[in-house]
Order: structure tokens, then sequence, then C-alpha cells
């Protein structure tokens, strides 16, 4: 018994030992036996490098970008080996290279990269009928290319593409924008009888025709009509939505209509507040600045329109050290002149009922207070808020091309991870 025990416990011994043997060279060997065959990667590399603007077989590299083709064709087939033992793919693709390199009589030694590459490769194919579109094929210049914003609001308020703040008197027809692709014109009338407070109460804009973007479309607003549509009853225009019109509310009751010009990059935000318009633009500056003539949005008013102006800074809203200042019937010193102390109250009810909507006390909350003193309307307090809420809509900014999504690398080399179940039996055969 003693010696047949023996016998069995080293039997068990021997057996555990050589499964243990037979689970290490599985983990050593699965590297090798598991690794994936990737010669359909190589074949679609290959593909796509003699044919880079999106396989047409009538266009032929030449010889020196083929041998080079090949040689990356080859060295992706090497790499891959382990993984492709006995495969008919990569057998056939491995005889195939060595015909190709005797048929084109190209040597095995060289790059395996060419510098010509991008110049062989088509451009981007580019949207006539989108300004990004035709801007960003233009080259990395194209980065610095800047929307500008142009505003016409309240009694009246101009902010200008060139970043002036003015306030005018402008009664009568005037142009904000003329150019060849677009023209607006607003028509101002007196607000208050004696006075020379206006206020916009017309709005034309004119798309003219471009390519075959677009026909020439034309809308027109007045206090008595805000519509949804051009004046052909259209809402839209050109090919691929090039141009279209959308009806929404900007909040607090304020009606307003958007227009979208794609062909231009160019938005329009036309509102109607209480008995009079306001007008908002987002327009790329090299558009608006083709043309010169008399361009409100461009060059602002006439100096003898003007009644106040203010130059902003593009990163922040100007803020005035003081709200006293000779748009409220003061002189230069500050100092109230004599017989208008009994417009001090009024200030202040103008002050509280601006501050109602607009909490920052920037140049717009100056032009509401300026219009509740000029007009007493106080329907026009909301100009300053849909004119500030247009400028969040269509800020002055830099075209940016969006950065495509950096694709995450990983590391070539295979990594060993035992399943669970080989753990446990390693586990119990150390035992």
């Amino acid at each position: 018994m003693g010696r047949s025990g023996t016998l069995n416990l080293a039997k068990r011994q021997l057996w555990n030992w050589i499964c243990l043997l037979v689970v290490s060279m599985c983990l050593l060997l699965r590297p090798v036996c598991c690794q994936k065959c990737r010669i359909q990667r190589c074949n679609a590399e290959y593909v796509a490098s003699f044919s880079p603007s999106g396989g047409l077989q009538e266009e032929v590299l030449p010889d020196v970008d083929y041998c080079i083709a090949l040689r990356a064709y080859s060295l992706c087939t090497r790499r891959t080996a382990h993984g492709c033992r006995g495969d008919l793919v990569y057998h056939s693709a491995v005889f195939r290279i060595k015909e190709l390199f005797a048929q084109h009589n190209c040597s095995s030694d060289g790059p395996t990269s060419s510098a010509k590459a991008p110049s062989t490769s088509k451009p981007p194919v580019v949207d006539v009928c989108n300004y990004e579109s035709r801007v960003l094929a233009s080259g990395p210049a194209a980065q610095q290319k800047k929307y500008g914003h142009c505003g016409l609001f309240g009694d009246p308020h101009l902010r200008t593409f060139r970043d002036e703040f003015q306030t005018c008197r402008v009664e009568g027809a005037w142009p904000l924008i003329h150019n060849r692709y677009l023209s607006v014109q607003v028509t101002n009338v007196p607000v208050v009888e004696g006075s020379s407070a206006t206020a916009t109460n017309k709005i034309t804009v004119i798309f003219k025709s471009y390519h075959d973007c677009t026909e020439q479309k034309v809308y027109q607003a007045t206090t008595e009509d805000l519509p949804s549509a051009f004046q052909d009853g259209t809402r839209s225009g050109g090919k691929g939505e090039s141009l279209w019109i959308v009806e929404g509310s900007g909040g607090l009751g304020i009606r307003q209509v958007k227009i979208h010009a794609r062909y231009l990059g160019t938005s329009i935000i036309v509102r109607q507040v209480g008995r009079y318009l306001t007008f908002a633009i987002r327009m790329p500056e090299d558009l608006a600045e083709e043309n010169g003539g008399l361009q409100l949005c461009l060059h602002g008013c006439p100096r003898s329109e003007v009644i106040k102006a203010h130059v902003l800074n593009r990163q922040q809203s100007l803020r005035p050290p003081r709200l006293t200042g000779s748009w409220y019937g003061e002189d230069d010193g500050g100092e109230l002149q004599p017989g208008l102390s009994a417009h001090v109250d009024m200030l202040e009810r103008a002050t509280t009922k601006c501050r109602e909507m607009l909490q920052v006390e920037d140049v717009y909350f100056q032009s509401c207070v300026f219009d509740l003193l000029t007009t007493g309307d106080p329907e026009f307090s909301m100009a300053a808020f849909g004119a500030l809420e247009d400028l969040k809509a269509l800020p002055p900014s830099t075209l940016k091309q969006s950065s495509p999504r950096t694709p995450q690398i990983y590391n070539r080399g295979t990594i060993v991870i035992p399943s669970v179940f080989t753990v446990l039996v390693l586990l119990l055969l150390l035992n």
C-alpha cells in the first residue's frame, strides 16, 4: 500500500506539472496565435494611396509614386505576416506584390511615403453657395476673416461694422448697406412732433442674385406688417437652402424675423418694438467693405446728423464712467444747466425703468435712458433690450474652422491579458 500510494502521488504531481506546462505554453503562444490578420487594411491603404480622389481608376499615378505605394504595401504585409499565416488573401497579396515590383521595375529599397502626396490629391469640393466653405477652402489665411455686426434701434442708435456707436437724427430714407450682394434701406420718421427724435418705421432688404445660389429676393417690413416671407410670398430661395426666413419671438412679447443667407455667411434680425422697428446684421467684413459710398453700417451717420458718438471695444461693452453727460441735457462739466433741474425726476424714472431689463450700465443702457427722455414712450426701453439680444445672437467674431477630432492612437504592440479561467487553473495547480 505504501508503494502504491507513493506511485499515485508521483503520477498526480507529474500530471499537474504537465498541465502547468501546457497552460504556460498557451499563454506564451497566445499573442502569435490570436493576432488578427490585417491584410484587408493593407489592401485598403494601398488602393487609397493610388486613388486619393475617391478611387477613380482612370487616374494613374506616376511610376515613382506607384513604386512608393508598392513598398508601403509590402511593408504593411510584412508587419502582419505572423497573424496571416495560412490566410489565402494574404498569400495572394504577397505573390501579387512581387509581380507588380517586377512589372513596374520597382526596387524594394526606397521611401514608403511621398512628399508629393498632397499635390496629387484633388482639393476638397467647395460649396459655392456656402460662404464658410468657400473661404476655408482658400487656405489658412481664411482663419483671420472676421464677421462684423451692425445694428440700428431706438431713436435711432447705430452700431457700425467698425465698432462705432452713434446716436443720429437721419430722418427719411437712408442706406445702411449697399454693395453688389446686398442692399438695406431704412426709413425713419419723427417720434414726437417738434422734436428731432426719429425712429425706424420701414426696412427694405434686397438680396441680389448670386450665381445659382439665389435669384433676387426682396424683403420689406413696416410697423403695420412684419412678414415672415419675401415679397414674392416665398420663405426661401436658391438651392440647398441658400436663403431662408424664420419667424420667432425675441422675448418680452417682441416679434422678430430672422433671415439667413448662407451663401453670404450673413444673418439678419428684424424686430417690431411697439410702433417701430429695429435692425441687426452679422456679415463678413470682406463683403461689407467691398463698396464705398454712403452706407451707415460701414461709415456711420454724416457728421451733421450725429448727436453723440462712441468708439466701442470689440472685446467688451463700452462702460461709461457716469450716466450723466450731454445726452441728458448737461454740459461737458457734468453740472446741470440752469432750468433743467425739473428733469432730474424724469432721469431717475427713466434710469429705473431701463434697469428693470438692462442690469449692466453700458452704452445700451444709456441708449435706453436717452430714448425714454426724448420720447417719453416706455416701449422704447425694449428697443435697447432687443438690440443687446441681437448682439448676443449675432456677435462680431473671427471665422474659425472646426478642428477635426483627433483619433485615438493605440500601441500596436500585443498586450497579453490572461483570462480569469486561466488564472484559476494556475492557482489550483500550484496548490
